[in-house]
């Protein structure tokens, strides 16, 4: 392989400026809206992170949602098309279905889902910027239906895009999947990190440890923590049938140090090199785990 060929195969160095947001977007009247948009500050809800058989199947319904945004979401991703668009694309969609779109005002969030181009870890705002050839994007949209969010994120490659690149994609989702399928009742949360670690270790991958999984449902984020690297003999919570939280390791290909933006809510890597995640909303069950972000 020539010098050529591995520059080829590199991911750029992002250069990412904040670009401008449009206003914010308005949900029907009719359309109910999680306990947040009531008051000023943090979330209120206090419900146990262990669900009953009803509550899992409204949790389900709304996972099942935001998955079939995210597909909607997915089809318009292409060179040119800002992420302003892909907002309005999902923002329609659930308010169509009758569903909140949760990011929405969400602690001050002015949009309806996050798109976190290259360099973005996590909490991209949407905004005027173009999509371009070789970008990689992360997509997490959580729908609020029936008094429960079902939260999910997904990677999208536009146009054509670097090995590297592509690569890292295809690890962080089987990372994803390898710290699902360790979900059991009876062994301790951080077991979940402690394979996800060590998946992405065998590519010198970075793993995120600032920004974590968590308790979903009544809340859309509660007090329960999923890291996503071994972090014993913390986040010892054993899991319980019934618990319901989220998966969504972000791995990067050079450091998981960051740095946030004036808005309040843009992460980004220091070093500017790319990074990918990926998200399910997950219930554990007597043999394992169940997914709740499905389209299926």
């Amino acid at each position: 392989m020539t010098d050529l060929d591995a520059l080829a195969r590199r991911a750029p160095l992002g250069t990412l400026t904040p670009g401008i947001i449009s206003p914010t977007r308005t949900v029907p009247d009719h359309i109910d809206r999680p306990e947040y948009m009531f008051h000023d500050g943090p979330e209120v809800v206090t419900a146990s992170d262990i669900k009953d058989t009803e509550t899992i199947e409204r949790i389900a319904a709304a996972g099942k949602l935001a998955a079939q945004a995210l597909v909607e979401v997915g089809q318009a991703v292409a060179p040119g098309v800002t992420t302003d668009e892909l907002d309005r694309i999902g923002h329609e969609f659930l308010c169509d279905h009758g569903a909140y779109p949760s990011c929405l005002g969400y602690m001050g969030f002015p949009k309806s889902i996050c798109t976190s181009i290259n360099e973005v870890i996590c909490h991209g705002i949407p905004d005027n910027r173009p999509l371009a050839e070789g970008d990689i994007l992360n997509v997490d949209i959580t729908a609020y239906l029936d008094g429960v969010h079902g939260d999910t994120c997904t990677m999208f490659e536009v146009g054509t895009v670097d090995e590297e690149s592509h690569l890292l994609i295809e690890r962080t989702r089987q990372a994803m999947l390898r710290g699902i399928k360790a979900i059991r009742p009876g062994r301790e949360i951080n077991v979940i990190g402690r394979v996800i670690e060590a998946y992405a270790k065998r590519f010198h991958y970075g793993v995120v440890k600032d920004y974590t999984g968590h308790g979903v449902g009544e809340a859309f984020h509660s007090g329960l923590i999923v890291p996503h690297y071994d972090a014993a003999p913390r986040h010892n919570e054993v899991m319980e049938v019934g618990m319901v939280f989220t998966v969504e390791p972000m791995l990067t290909l050079g450091t998981v140090e960051w740095e946030q933006w004036e808005d309040g809510w843009t992460i980004v890597t220091a070093d500017r090199g790319r990074t990918a995640q990926f998200e399910h909303t997950v219930v554990v069950t007597e043999d394992g785990a169940r997914i709740l972000t499905s389209v299926d």
